[in-house]
């Protein structure tokens, strides 16, 4: 199965960064265990990746791969909402069949 590879864009350490960090690699952890690589960019440390990868709010989290790529926005506090956009539903849908 394809690794997820996840880029988590973060402003500082400020108690929002730390929720979406501490959300999905326990998603991740349940989900996705030993399938995925998370990669944390502070915009504030490395604000050139955040322009090239058009980031315009923070925490936002870029699925690279699988394709498509696909960002979330927020603090990845909806479960439902951060799987759906991750495709991993479906992903557990097509390996239940």
């Amino acid at each position: 199965m394809t690794k997820f590879k996840l880029r988590l864009y973060i402003t500082g350490s400020t108690p929002q960064s730390h929720r979406a960090i501490d959300n999905l690699r326990t998603i991740c952890e349940t989900e996705l265990p030993n399938l995925y690589e998370i990669e944390v960019i502070d915009v504030l440390e490395d604000p050139e990746m955040a322009e090239s990868e058009k980031i315009l709010a923070t925490p936002t989290l870029v699925k690279r791969l699988p394709e498509p790529v696909r960002k979330i926005i927020g603090d990845l506090s909806d479960r439902q909402k951060v799987l759906l956009g991750l495709d991993i539903e479906r992903l557990n849908q097509r390996e239940a069949s």
